[in-house]
């Protein structure tokens, strides 16, 4: 019997923003991401897929129910702890939507090497893994400019580049296509594929359906109501179009044809277009 190990597992998990109890962000998800899994959290916008990332990366607690990581409960105290912090920190990386709300410093080359100085690394080594970093995504050439100044694709690499010194086990992307031309789209998915190839875990919020056909081992579907509309392998839910429609994730089209409009289901994603 194969031993499965949890990274993370949410029991009935609710969480509200401060002034909003009425409004939850959350309702009772149960979640379980295992070890070495690419898991897609799927879900249109507004759905609460960014809030579940910031609850796995420890940035809030449920309001309701029951969250672990690593096999451990998280809770304010844990929380509060500073080896809990530091040795979570070490295991877990997050790619924000907006590279923007995580670029913060005057050089690529300092937003690259700001985590591995932080770990305690000699300055000779951190030089070592900025060059080797930059060298891999290809940012070398940016590495003495300021982030504000790059393109959206750019500053997706960077943000990418400072989870990468950090190398941890667990991968938290939130978005991580949106708004970014179709060669970084691929780049970026191709990134993903690597890590998932290398045994990291992967936890993916999106509504680019093109990621969990490619890279996902189990996904979570996210209704706009803010609760969990379903889950299962990207096979059964890719090939359940009314699901995909209730989510958002998919359109009907409407077209005029003799005189009369027909509709049809419509996505963006398939290989095979229209």
């Amino acid at each position: 019997m194969v031993k499965v190990n949890p990274v993370f597992e949410l029991k009935g998990v609710s969480f509200s923003y401060p002034g909003q109890e009425a409004q939850p962000a959350l309702q009772g998800l149960d979640v379980t991401v295992n070890k070495g899994q690419c898991v897609c959290i799927l879900g249109a916008n507004g759905s609460g897929k960014s809030t579940l990332l910031k609850i796995l990366d420890c940035l809030y607690l449920p309001s309701v129910g029951l969250f672990k990581a690593f096999g451990s409960e998280v809770d304010s105290r844990s929380m509060e702890g500073n080896r809990f912090n530091a040795n979570f920190r070490k295991r877990v990386g997050f790619v924000f939507q907006d590279p923007d709300v995580q670029l913060f410093l005057p050089t690529v080359r300092d937003e690259v090497a700001f985590a591995p100085l932080q770990s305690g690394m000699s300055d000779k080594e951190v030089l070592k893994l900025v060059d080797e970093t930059a060298e891999r995504l290809g940012l070398k050439n940016l590495l003495d400019r300021p982030p504000y100044r790059l393109s959206s694709g750019e500053k997706k690499k960077v943000a990418i580049a400072s989870v990468v010194t950090l190398d941890p086990e667990v991968w938290l992307m939130d978005e991580p296509t949106a708004s970014l031309d179709p060669q970084t789209q691929s780049w970026i998915i191709d990134f993903i594929i690597a890590l998932k190839e290398k045994g990291r875990t992967l936890v993916i919020a999106t509504h680019d359906l093109e990621i969990p056909f490619v890279a996902a081992d189990r996904c979570y579907v996210l209704g706009q109501d803010h609760r969990l509309l379903a889950t299962g392998s990207p096979q059964e839910i890719l090939e359940d179009q009314d699901l995909l429609i209730k989510a958002n994730l998919i359109h009907k089209h409407r077209h005029l044809h003799n005189g009369y409009f027909h509709s049809h289901k419509h996505d963006h994603w398939r290989s095979s277009g229209h």
